[in-house]
C-alpha cells in the first residue's frame, strides 16, 4: 500500500550495492543472482528497482550470448520497470541508468540480430552512478 517512492530516501541495502558493483563489472550473470535474491526477499514497493536493475544486466546477458530477442525484451521490461524511481531512489542515480539503457536498446536495435556481436557489450552497458 505505500506508494512507489516511500522508502527511495534510505540507504541503498548491501546486496544492491554489490550487485551495482557486479553490473559495472560486466558481471551480469553474477549480479542477477545477487538482485534475485534481494528482489525476492523485498516486499515493499522499492523490490522493482532491484527487478528493473536485474532485468536490464539480464538483457545485457542475453545480447552477450547472442540472444537479440532476449536482450530487447529484458532491456525494455527493465527501462519501464525503473521509470517510476527516477531520478534517484536508494542513492541510485536511476534517471541516468534508464538513459542509458534505453540508447543501448535503441544500438541493439539498430544493429538486428545479425549484427549485435559487432558491439562490445560491457562498453555499451551504462555504468550505474551513484549519488550518495
Amino acid at each position: 500500500d505505500e506508494p512507489v517512492r516511500a522508502r527511495c530516501d534510505d540507504p541503498p541495502p548491501p546486496e544492491l550495492l554489490l550487485g551495482i558493483e557486479q553490473f559495472d563489472r560486466g558481471e551480469f550473470f553474477e549480479q542477477h543472482e545477487t538482485l534475485e535474491l534481494l528482489w525476492r526477499d523485498t516486499r515493499t514497493p522499492d523490490r522493482d528497482l532491484y527487478h528493473g536493475i536485474l532485468q536490464i544486466g539480464v538483457g545485457f546477458h542475453h545480447w552477450r550470448g547472442g540472444n537479440f530477442h532476449g536482450a530487447v525484451v529484458l532491456l525494455d521490461e527493465g527501462i519501464a520497470r525503473l521509470v517510476p524511481f527516477a531520478p534517484v531512489c536508494h542513492g541510485v542515480d536511476v534517471a541516468a541508468l534508464v538513459s542509458g539503457a534505453q540508447a543501448a536498446l535503441e544500438r541493439l536495435r539498430e544493429l538486428g540480430p545479425e549484427r549485435m556481436a559487432e558491439v562490445d557489450v560491457v562498453r555499451v552497458a551504462p555504468r550505474i552512478r551513484l549519488t550518495r
